[in-house]
């Protein structure tokens, strides 16, 4: 026997649609600027490489000779160049490109392209070249790190926009506009159904790019690589690395090092672990007496030996005689490699891989591949690309179809509705969310709460004629 519903706690469809619709709206005029914004730099950045390879050229592509000159001599060369310290070698794999050197000059970071051949710098530029810069405003931090904070709070919201606009597309007796478009440009059923179909087929590719997103984020991704480390489920626990009197050693940070070993500190080298307990006058004479630590040559040299064949970026310790880190950072995650080298022999002091990695790790070096369209080659990379581009069509279409239906002077929001029970529905989606991403909770519940009090506010008047 069916329970009769309580017309005071169930919401009429209609008003649930409406409830929707509204959430639907206001997501999507707080977020598609930024949205479409990160779907355009996304895009581009999925063919970093090719496009790095055509508007740097003269600085990326060069030339094979017979020989190439030492590693040595790339980093003095970027030094005596830019006037600074290196602090990062990308060796690539290919034979025809450049070696890249990042060099810190007075605080400021830049890259070097010098040609493994010649031994020339050929260049410099800001760290990246364009594509760094474009990286920087996909992630929003070309406004500040504080900036960084909103990448959380779009992406949540962006996943509010996939569930409420799936319910919206549900169909509900209508005979079009659920997997084809009707009508013509000129009218807004075309916008809507345009709108609706595009989001049906691209929904999924948008939400997952919105939740592979998040470990970016300077709050929900710092956090969460804590929480998983700790629990065992992320990277394996580094030895702790002591420098002499008691300081930790430098933490890695290396932008050619996985997401999950982005803050790990270097296992310590023989010199940081002899010099630890002693005191300043024995590490002194320990250090004289000690052989000269290895140059990059032979750092290189050693990570060859280790497995390194490929191109892979070499990481400068920040004392002599440190921990040099050598990570390969493959197209396939499964590749994922992070070799530690002692700076004073050469020992292989850690191999970390993927192998090593708890299971929310992995999943998320996976979900990084995948949305950088790394992981499984081009095809990869079109269905990242084909969820961008579905951005821009739901922001442009979203855009005309309120432009056709808007009363003339008015925001021309959908109607607020005006059961209790119409809400029901979107906090079986906003609390999940608020729980799983804070930054995007509050701001969901905030939204929702500043709209509920609204509703209480105005319905009042509206009912007395005031």
């Amino acid at each position: 026997m069916r329970a009769i519903d309580n017309p005071e706690t169930t919401a009429p469809a209609g008003e649930i649609y409406r409830a929707f619709w509204r959430w639907h709206f206001y997501a999507g005029l707080l977020v598609l600027p930024i949205l479409m914004l990160m779907a355009l730099t996304g895009g581009l950045y999925l063919f970093k490489d090719e496009l790095t390879a055509v508007v740097h050229r003269p600085l990326v592509v060069v030339a094979e000779g017979p020989a190439q000159t030492t590693p040595t001599a790339w980093i003095k060369a970027a030094e005596t160049a830019t006037g600074g310290q290196a602090k990062q070698v990308v060796i690539p794999e290919r034979t025809d490109r450049s070696v890249l050197v990042t060099v810190e000059t007075k605080g400021e970071k830049q890259t070097a392209y010098v040609n493994p051949y010649s031994g020339a710098v050929l260049g410099t530029t800001q760290p990246g070249g364009v594509m760094g810069v474009i990286k920087h405003v996909h992630s929003l931090e070309i406004a500040g790190p504080v900036m960084n904070l909103l990448v959380e709070v779009v992406a949540g919201w962006t996943i509010v926009l996939v569930a409420t606009g799936i319910f919206l597309w549900w169909p509900r007796g209508q005979k079009g506009g659920i997997v084809t478009v009707r009508s013509a440009p000129a009218k807004r059923l075309f916008w809507r159904d345009l709108h609706a179909v595009t989001g049906l087929f691209a929904g999924g590719v948008i939400a997952f790019l919105a939740v592979t997103g998040m470990p970016w984020s300077a709050f929900w991704g710092k956090e969460v690589r804590q929480i998983t480390t700790q629990a065992g489920w992320g990277r394996p626990k580094p030895p702790v690395a002591e420098q002499h009197h008691g300081k930790p050693a430098p933490v890695v940070e290396a932008t050619g090092v996985p997401w999950a070993l982005q803050t790990k500190a270097p296992p310590p080298s023989s010199a940081q672990t002899h010099g630890a307990d002693m005191d300043d006058h024995a590490h002194h004479m320990m250090m004289m007496d000690a052989p000269a630590p290895l140059d990059a040559n032979a750092i290189v040299a050693k990570a060859r030996a280790a497995g390194l064949t490929g191109g892979f970026t070499l990481s400068l310790p920040k004392t002599p005689g440190g921990t040099w880190t050598a990570a390969q950072m493959s197209d396939r995650v499964e590749q994922t490699r992070a070799v530690y080298l002692d700076g004073g022999d050469g020992r292989v002091l850690a191999d970390i891989g993927y192998r090593d990695f708890g299971p929310a790790a992995k999943a998320i070096e996976w979900g990084i591949a995948v949305h950088e369209g790394r992981q499984f080659g081009l095809i990869n990379k079109l269905v990242m690309l084909a969820g961008c581009v579905a951005v821009w069509l739901m922001g442009v279409s979203a855009i005309v179809m309120w432009w056709k239906r808007r009363p003339k002077g008015r925001l021309a929001a959908p109607a607020r509705p005006t059961h209790r029970g119409a809400y029901a529905g979107l906090l079986a989606i906003v609390l999940p969310l608020a729980v799983l991403y804070p930054l995007v909770g509050a701001s969901l519940v905030a939204a929702l709460l500043l709209d509920l009090i609204l509703r209480r506010l105005i319905t009042p008047r509206a009912q007395t004629g005031a």
